[in-house]
């Protein structure tokens, strides 16, 4: 268990628990979005410090986690072609397909590169002409606007031979099917800053006035993350459903236009597949009509691949929030960082891998073996 003094300031963080132990007069659950958030939570004991009334019940927030199978699957494909070059941020590199993971395609002899921005795809394919460079573009909203300035800059210079391989998911829609879930039992939202930062807030206003339920936009600092708690506990208790901005120095309402005209120029919403949760309507983008044949999945015509889940990994019941990591009985056993069986214990936000790293001694949460 984490102590205040690991806060940066631990009388802020003492009096914000104290607060919202003064305001709880009953049970509430509430989900943080993100996996960043997650991980603030679980290392520095925050949900061990609050009163036991207080349910932080974790959310599909991490881009890594929710790609699914069948879209690895169509990585590894594409990698393993011998006049590729495949290129990814390195969370990807060990998150298992049906058949391996990209780091095994490259120890295989594939040409798997790490880069830091997808521009850094674009620029291997001005340097490379014989060679077919692919970008492994997923995420939320956040890294929606450089993925979609590297396809308009490889369209507006003529480079023919770059490609993106999309798996881009939106945060909104899913909030949308965890609420219309018949084993929802989320009572508020802790939503990510870092999409917001981007997008704005006023995609979820129209959420709260349909479900009323409370949704506060917060960051990442632990401190955040606990200002977020505060104020989504005293909704709840005063009987309140808001969308309440408590990451201001970062967050505005309309967040950052000319980013999102980009996005609006590149990509258009989709219909998307979530790794352990299913379809989820317009949930995702895709390149738009304009942009289409920077599509790698029509280039390479992998379109038709598709994987099931793997039967061992129960990470979906961990990304709707209905198991804890430590509750799965191959945590910390079959499945662990080095022998990961899906991808919430390799990614660096992933729960199991938070709950790993800081959690993996502690015996399961203390609301029982399952969650609900």
């Amino acid at each position: 268990m984490k102590y205040l003094d690991e806060f940066t300031d631990p009388e802020v963080a003492a009096r914000l628990f104290a607060e919202i132990a003064r305001a709880t007069t009953r049970h509430w659950s509430i989900m943080e979005i993100c996996g960043g958030q997650t991980h603030a939570i679980i290392r520095h004991g925050i949900d061990q410090l609050l009163p036991e009334e207080i349910e932080l019940i974790h959310g599909p927030g991490c881009p890594v986690c929710v790609t699914p199978v069948g879209m690895i699957d169509k990585a590894l494909e594409i990698a393993r072609q011998a006049e590729v070059i495949f290129c990814s941020f390195g969370d990807m590199l060990r998150v298992p397909g049906t058949c391996g993971d990209l780091l095994q395609v490259r120890g295989e002899g594939g040409d798997v590169r790490i880069v830091y921005s997808p521009l850094d795809a674009v620029r291997l394919a001005e340097e490379h002409p014989d060679k077919q460079v692919v970008f492994f573009a997923i995420g939320f909203e956040t890294t929606a606007p450089a993925n979609a300035m590297a396809v308009h800059q490889a369209h507006r210079l003529g480079i023919a031979n770059f490609s993106v391989l999309v798996s881009h998911v939106l945060v909104p829609p899913a909030i949308e099917a965890i609420l219309a879930s018949p084993a929802n039992r989320v009572d508020a939202f802790l939503a990510a800053g870092h999409v917001c930062s981007v997008m704005g807030t006023w995609q979820y206003a129209p959420l709260v006035g349909r479900h009323r339920v409370p949704i506060v936009v917060t960051g990442f600092e632990p401190l955040d993350v606990l200002e977020g708690i505060r104020r989504a506990v005293g909704q709840l208790e005063g009987g309140r459903a808001e969308l309440d901005n408590a990451y201001p120095r970062v967050v505005s309402d309309g967040g950052n236009v000319a980013a999102q005209r980009m996005i609006d120029d590149v990509f258009e919403v989709c219909d998307r597949r979530w790794r352990g949760i299913g379809e989820i309507p317009a949930s995702g983008w895709r390149l738009s009509a304009a942009y289409r044949g920077f599509d790698a999945e029509s280039r390479f015509d992998v379109s038709a691949i598709d994987a099931p889940e793997s039967s061992h990994c129960r990470s979906g019941e961990i990304l709707q929030g209905l198991l804890r990591p430590n509750q799965c009985p191959a945590f910390g056993t079959e499945c662990t960082p080095r022998t990961p069986l899906g991808a919430t214990m390799v990614s660096s936000e992933g729960a199991c891998a938070a709950y790993y790293h800081y959690r993996r001694l502690e015996p399961p949460a203390r609301d029982g073996a399952r969650v609900g």
